[in-house]
């Protein structure tokens, strides 16, 4: 079901904002609920998400090009979400907790190819 809003007032500013928000959409393969499937908890992905959010402001990156608010549906309930591009999801799992091996052994993975070390 799509939810269309009407409006009386037309800015096409709106119109360029929403349509890059679809733009960016399109290369933002992941959830942050995906997250869930290797053991993080929904809030051990919020607090992710955040710093990885703090992160990438800092580091200067468009933040809307990799993170994107949305609602998704978890077994029966509706969730706040995020959709992440693959820039995005990288952020998120360097800034999840490194204490489930899933995501320590996605880090050292990580700085292997960074390095080239594998």
């Amino acid at each position: 079901m799509k939810i269309s809003i009407y409006t009386k007032t037309y800015n096409p500013l709106d119109s360029m904002k929403t349509f890059l928000d679809f733009y960016y959409g399109l290369d933002m393969q992941f959830l942050a609920s995906d997250l869930l499937k290797i053991g993080l908890t929904p809030k051990e992905i919020s607090d992710a998400v955040l710093k990885a959010i703090k992160t990438g402001k800092t580091s200067g990156i468009e933040i809307r090009k990799h993170f994107m608010p949305v609602f998704t549906q978890v077994n029966t309930s509706i969730v706040n979400d995020c959709k992440l591009s693959k820039m995005g999801y990288g952020l998120v799992l360097l800034n999840a907790n490194s204490e489930l091996s899933s995501v320590a052994e996605w880090q050292i993975k990580i700085l292997n190819n960074f390095f080239d070390l594998a």
